[in-house]
């Protein structure tokens, strides 16, 4: 695991089972109707048993870059944050939405006194973003946003395979040499 300070918060990098984490919140990488899928949502979903999608059912979809927030259900945790990210076109609007999507995430977290939030590698998947491109606009997004007034103390990316945590690392390290998380 990797982990860098910003501020008061910690900010990792981490194999894993985003269903699995030991934290307040975890993020779900969902679809405009926060329906079950595949891929992230349909573990979450699984995960958290068919209560979820009744509640997910109740709040009218959710747009691109935007997050809302469900309890945890049969999840270790107690919420559940949906964002939806962009599926890569190669636009200038990706990096913009992508951005977004960690922002309002952590933003609702922090609306709801939530200390520490597991993500996965948003957009990554089905929605074809780039690994190391999606890593760079994640990480300063989250830099970013710890950099700032937040009740926050742990951010963990947890990424699916060894492959995206090398990428995540390998992007960290280079924006560390460049400056840009100092």
């Amino acid at each position: 695991m990797k982990e860098l300070r910003i501020k008061e918060a910690r900010l990792q990098f981490a194999v894993g089972d985003i269903t699995a984490q030991d934290t307040d919140a975890v993020v779900n990488a969902a679809n405009s109707r926060l329906a079950p899928g595949g891929g992230v949502a349909g573990a979450i979903h699984r995960a958290a048993g068919e209560g979820l999608w009744e509640e997910c059912s109740t709040l009218g979809g959710c747009r691109t870059g935007e997050a809302k927030i469900t309890g945890g259900h049969r999840l270790p945790n107690r919420y559940v944050i949906h964002t939806v990210g962009p599926v890569y076109s190669g636009s200038p609007d990706d990096p913009k939405l992508l951005r977004s999507c960690y922002l309002s995430s952590l933003k609702v977290a922090d609306d709801h006194g939530v200390k520490s939030i597991a993500f996965p590698a948003l957009s990554t998947g089905i929605f074809g973003y780039p690994v190391r491109d999606a890593a760079r606009v994640a990480i300063l997004a989250l830099k970013d946003y710890l950099s700032g007034d937040t009740g926050i103390e742990l951010v963990r990316m947890v990424l699916y395979d060894q492959q995206s945590y090398d990428a995540h690392v390998e992007v960290l390290e280079t924006l560390e040499r460049e400056g840009k998380l100092a």
